[in-house]
């Protein structure tokens, strides 16, 4: 099924009230011709026309009623959908994990505007299906009425049909490239945002504004350019429309004059014709469908991202023996790892060192399995990453960053993550972050939008976050920010935390690397050496990796 067909059928049972909401006031749009036309008839005769005018008001409040019961269904249909979409985008979007191609800006904005437009899908097609009621309605009835006005009808509708077909298509294009480009400048813009602090420094500003808005102009262009379409589009409806209506006229003046209807049948001709030529008017449901089919192919790309899969075995007993066998990670043109073959020993304090680029961060993120690699296979205790359940992977393995996202309402929800006050506090404690969090007024209940922090605050809330993992901790650049004393304190705290488990620490210090029980040195996705501290030392392209000279 695709992404369009479950968007559409997804508005469930809304779906069957527009479409029977519509039917019905299609049915009383195809029957109020023939009553004014009796109506007509009557009062010609000289009779009475008063039944035929309270049937054609009722008939008229039936299509009112119908309006309202359609426009309230269609906003609680596309409402309901959009929810729905947008919870399985950002589901997807997290299973995908990092590994995900798209900017942050152009993800907001799929999710964002795009699943409005994709949530229009059930409602589109359902008025889409109804609008071809009313002219194949007003052709059988046409064709009762006499053959000839039936005829001239179809030659009309024909040019109509095809003025809708030609805008549907045009428009669709137009549309996909509009929100293409928006998702590019939302991408841009949100990176300017995330750096605001080192634009203003930089004293960038205009230059930065350059880039955002750079696109802009095409922005425009596109827009431009579907207005164009519309425009385009809305006046051959103009001009093909009121043809339907000359044709019918002229076929039924000489059918009258021929004695073959009567004046009733005549008017209700026209008002058939008028139905048919209200076809070219339907550029807007078009449009609202093609936005619906660019705003669902820009989900589909979304679900086309393969998520993360987890296994169903759970971790045996261990003390956290991490082994890369012929690990390999391809991203794009590049290689960040490359054959890396490598066994960590359970319990130790192992520091990953090298140079920009070396593999430090990738090989962090596969040892976490944030990220799966191209080729080869991580082991913990014996067991491969990808064979065990997410619980176990996630209960057993902690991670913390350079930037920590903190999430949660308050300190204690980003640095428990379900755990009770007392992990929290105890978490807090090793890290050395309980010292600020209890002069906060509120301590660990105080709400994170509350709380300002400096980096290195936000630092050692992420490290308590990551502390809470049984088997693996996973540190990339986490103590980067931090103050001397507090990074040696910390420092001193993972190295020493011994059997417990195995601490995988990125780190540029070299007092970190010389508490490590072993060193893993990267260098161009490889791994050039392992050893003490000590022994690796000696090696002066070594110590010039922490700026000293032999």
């Amino acid at each position: 099924m695709t992404t369009f067909s479950a968007i559409a059928r997804h508005g469930g049972r809304w779906l069957p009230v527009i479409g029977v909401s519509a039917l019905a006031g299609t049915l009383s749009t195809l029957a109020l011709p023939i009553v004014l036309g009796k109506a007509v008839d009557a009062i010609v005769m000289g009779g009475a026309g008063g039944t035929w005018l309270v049937l054609s008001a009722s008939l008229i409040a039936v299509g009112v009623l119908v309006d309202l019961v359609d426009a309230f269904a269609g906003v609680a249909c596309v409402a309901s959908t959009t929810a729905w979409l947008r919870n399985r985008l950002i589901r997807h979007l997290l299973a995908a994990g990092p590994g995900r191609r798209f900017d942050t800006g152009d993800l907001v904005t799929r999710v964002s505007g795009n699943a409005v437009d994709a949530a229009q899908a059930g409602p589109a097609l359902v008025t889409v299906w109804m609008a071809v009621l009313p002219p194949a309605g007003s052709l059988v009835l046409l064709t009762v009425i006499d053959f000839w006005l039936a005829v001239a009808f179809v030659a009309g509708l024909t040019l109509v049909a095809l003025v809708l077909w030609v805008f549907t298509r045009r428009t669709a294009q137009v549309i996909t490239s509009y929100q293409q480009v928006q998702g590019r400048i939302a991408a841009r813009l949100e990176e300017s945002l995330a750096g605001a602090r080192t634009i203003a420094a930089a004293g960038t500003l205009h230059d930065e504004k350059r880039r955002v808005l750079r696109e802009l102009p095409t922005l425009h262009d596109q827009g431009i350019r579907s207005w164009q379409v519309l425009a385009r589009s809305v006046a051959q409806a103009g001009i093909v429309g009121p043809l339907v209506t000359v044709a019918v006229l002229g076929a039924g003046g000489v059918a009258l004059l021929n004695g073959r209807i009567t004046p009733g049948d005549l008017f209700a001709a026209l008002q058939y014709a008028i139905l048919g030529a209200g076809l070219g008017g339907m550029t807007s449901v078009f449009s609202r469908l093609a936005r619906a089919r660019a705003g669902a192919n820009r989900a589909a790309e979304i679900f086309d991202t393969k998520p993360m899969s987890y296994g169903r075995r759970a971790l045996p007993d261990g003390p956290g023996r991490i082994e890369f066998r012929h690990v390999t990670v391809h991203k794009g043109e590049s290689t960040p790892l490359r054959d890396v073959s490598l066994t960590l020993p359970g319990g130790a304090a192992v520091a990953v060192v090298g140079g920009s680029g070396a593999g430090k961060s990738v090989l962090a993120a596969v040892a976490a399995r944030l990220e799966d690699p191209s080729a080869g296979e991580i082991l913990l205790d014996g067991v491969s990453l990808a064979e065990l359940g997410h619980a176990s992977v996630r209960n057993a393995v902690g991670c913390a960053f350079e930037r920590p996202t903190l999430v949660g309402g308050t300190i204690a929800d980003a640095v428990g993550m379900g755990h009770d006050l007392d992990t929290v506090r105890s978490a807090a404690q090793a890290t050395h972050a309980h010292e600020f969090v209890s002069r906060l007024p509120r301590g660990y209940n105080t709400p994170l939008a509350d709380a300002p922090m400096s980096g290195g605050e936000a630092q050692r809330l992420g490290l308590a976050r990551a502390w809470h993992a049984k088997r693996l901790l996973v540190l990339d650049d986490a103590t980067s920010s931090l103050d001397m004393v507090t990074e040696m304190q910390i420092g001193q705290t993972l190295t020493t935390d011994h059997g417990r488990r195995t601490r995988l620490i990125i780190t540029h210090r070299v007092a970190t690397a010389a508490r490590a029980d072993l060193v893993v040195w990267m260098d161009s996705g490889k791994v050039r050496a392992v050893g003490p501290h000590a022994v690796l030392w000696e090696d002066p392209a070594y110590q010039a990796l922490f700026g000293a000279s032999a």
